[in-house]
């Protein structure tokens, strides 16, 4: 078997594992929180930080939910880094941000954090402030979660089918799943640019 064919048949079993019922949970959730004017702030690092930003733009934008990411200013977030630490750069970032009660974490990450592992531990103290303050708390995340599935109100796990792939399968699927959520009937506030264009053209 070619590896393109192999990581295809991946991609389906991941497909096929994935939990629809908690999907749909987040989407209501997300709902709940457009409708009591709350602040959405995405976290992630390295290729989820992408994600992030690109999240972003489909919740505004497709959505209506105000959104934000602290990686999206890189000034803050070196000078956060260097001025307070990396592990604490998140929740800094969301103090200045002023999250409330009414306001949603969303976390993208392969592994979740774990201070245990110093793995992510800027994404465990966002999600302990996060706590603190009582914002509610979703994610789409590899492995077993980590610490964003211990705490999430509703977290997507993305199962692991081939060791050797989880960053790879974790990162594609949060992009497959905010996607799903966006375009929920449920959350969807503005027709994307092709489809109205290939509507127009079929009349």
């Amino acid at each position: 078997m070619s590896y393109a064919k192999q990581h295809l048949d991946e991609t389906a079993r991941v497909v096929a594992g994935l939990d629809a019922l908690v999907i749909e949970k987040m989407v209501a959730l997300l709902a709940d929180l457009r409708a009591r004017g709350g602040r959405l702030f995405f976290l992630g690092v390295g290729g989820s930080a992408a994600n992030c930003s690109h999240a972003v733009n489909d919740f505004r934008k497709i959505a209506g939910i105000e959104s934000y990411t602290p990686v999206d200013n890189v000034s803050e977030l070196t000078a956060r880094t260097n001025d307070e630490g990396w592990e604490h750069t998140f929740a800094a970032w969301l103090q200045g941000s002023r999250l409330q009660a009414k306001d949603m974490l969303f976390v993208f990450s392969v592994g979740g954090g774990s201070l245990e592992r110093n793995v992510s531990p800027n994404l465990v103290r966002a999600l302990q402030f996060g706590q603190q303050v009582g914002a509610q708390i979703v994610g789409v995340v590899g492995r077993d979660g980590g610490y964003t599935a211990q705490v999430a109100d509703a977290c997507v796990i993305v199962p692991t089918v081939n060791p050797d792939n989880v960053t790879t399968h974790s990162e594609t699927f949060q992009a497959v799943v905010w996607h799903l959520i966006v375009s929920h009937p449920s959350l969807k506030t503005a027709r994307t640019t092709w489809e109205s264009t290939e509507r127009v053209a079929a009349r």
